[in-house]
Order: C-alpha cells, then structure tokens, then sequence
C-alpha cells in the first residue's frame, strides 16, 4: 500500500492501492465506454429510497463481458486498467479474430497473458471452463448462477471461490462470505482470484474523497431529535433507549432474520454463512 508524508491532517492516515505498479494504461479504450446515469439514492418521484449516495465525481461506464460468449478463440490481454465502477482492475482484451473486449482482470495477469474460453480449457490462469470440469479444491472467480447468464458471483476485488465437491448434477462452491451453495455444473467459471485485493486495506484520509465516490454523510441517530429517529432526544449524551436496535423508520436490525423464508434459492444453499459478531 501507499502512504503518504503527514503534511495534512488527511494525509496522515491515507492510504491507497498503487496503481502504477498495476495499471498500464490511464485512459480508457473509447469503442467500449459509454455515458450513463448514476445511482443517486432517489426514485421516479425523486424522493430518498437508499440514504447517503448522490454526488461524485464524473464517470464513463466501461462495457465488461461478464457472459464470454466467444468460445474456443485465445485471446490476448492488451492492456489492465483501473476501473471507476468496480473495485478490481479490468483488462482489455483482443481476440484472435480482432474483436475487442473488456473482462475482468484475474490476480498476477500480465500484459501479453492469453486465455481461453473453452469446455477444455487447460486449467490455467484467467482460462474459463464449465464447473464440472474443475478439481476440487480450485480457486475461481467469475461464476455463473445459470449456464449462460453471465458470471454472477466472485467479481469483487480480490474475491475467490474455492470449489469443494461435485455430486448429482451440482458443483458446491465455498463463497467469500463462507456460505456453501449448490450451483448447477455446466455453469462457467473463471479460473484464478480477482486483482487488487489490496482494495480491502485502503484508507480514504479525508470526508471529502468520500464524497468524490458518490458517499453522502451518515449521522448518527442519537445526535438526532426524537421526531427523527427512535434514538433521537436526551440531554447530553444519551445510549439508544430502546431494547433492541433500530432503524430511522422503527424496523428491528439487531438479531432478526430478513432473508425471505421462501426464497427460490434457498435450496441450493447448503451451509449458511458464519455470522460476524462485533469485538
């Protein structure tokens, strides 16, 4: 990571990935960039339905292949890039029949790196194959839910999904978030980890580079008045008051299960996630 001298008092404790030692390239390739509008937290009415997004600096969206429909086609990694709209790096890519793409970029690819997209495709890095044709005990990324859909799971910086068994039809697949679930094994993945998983230990500095991000203040509700939160009012210093946590809107947080109980995939889940308790 890179950290900086303390000439500010924001600069102190910023650190970020250093993304010259990665990247190759500082502008994107034009063909496969468009405009478009973002989240900003508000409805059709205009009104707030998600709090603390809006703002941002300006950003173009970078076209990613998530489905790599071009099969049995080696293609060559030209260039990797940072990406304002994911938090791992992507690559542009060149087929061998000259069609361009972006895709995202695996862990250790350098430029010059080929791979392919193929039922038998040699298990190497950044190559993509069908599940059922993976060992266990692989590490990919990129996996699709249905066969043909588009990778799904695994596309965060410095994501990996360890394959744990095949059986019946099914491949059971070990999530970052250590649930265990069941996905059909003629579905697609990408062999290898996801780039920049420095991203985790980053540290932005300052308020005002959270704002550059589209990230709005969050207050906290006990510094608000009682008509606006449950946790509102109090002379002084006060704790919640209430005997179980809450939202701004009075709906249980702490303890309550809120996966729907019929949910369709629930039946693929094998094994919950480990719930992270607080120290």
């Amino acid at each position: 990571m890179k950290s900086y001298k303390p000439v500010t008092p924001s600069r102190r404790n910023q650190l970020s990935v250093p993304y010259r030692k990665y990247l190759t390239v500082s502008e994107p390739h034009k063909a496969l960039t468009t405009g478009f509008k973002r989240g900003v937290g508000r409805n059709a009415f205009g009104r707030i339905t998600t709090r603390h997004k809006g703002g941002g600096h300006a950003r173009s969206y970078r076209e990613i292949d998530f489905v790599y429909n071009k099969k049995d086609i080696p293609a060559t990694v030209e260039t990797i890039e940072y990406d304002p709209n994911r938090s791992s790096f992507i690559s542009l890519i060149c087929y061998r029949d000259g069609e361009r793409r972006y895709v995202v970029c695996p862990k250790s690819t350098q430029v010059g790196t080929t791979f392919i997209v193929s039922e038998t495709a040699p298990l190497t890095l950044g190559n993509r194959t069908v599940l059922k044709n993976i060992p266990v005990g692989t590490l990919v990324y990129n996996v699709e839910l249905k066969p043909g859909s588009g990778g799904k799971l695994g596309r965060s910086a410095g994501n990996y999904i360890e394959v744990v068994a095949h059986d019946l039809g099914f491949t059971s697949l070990k999530l970052p978030s250590s649930e265990i679930r069941k996905v059909v094994d003629v579905c697609w993945a990408s062999i290898g980890e996801v780039s920049n998983d420095e991203h985790r230990l980053r540290n932005l500095g300052k308020a005002g580079r959270s704002r550059w991000l589209g990230i709005r203040p969050t207050v906290r509700g006990s510094a608000m008045n009682p008509v606006d939160h449950p946790y509102g009012g109090g002379e002084g210093r006060q704790g919640r008051g209430t005997k179980r946590p809450k939202t701004a809107w009075g709906k249980v947080t702490g303890g309550r299960k809120t996966r729907t109980p019929k949910k369709y995939s629930n039946v693929h889940v094998v094994t919950r996630r480990v719930k992270k308790t607080r120290k």
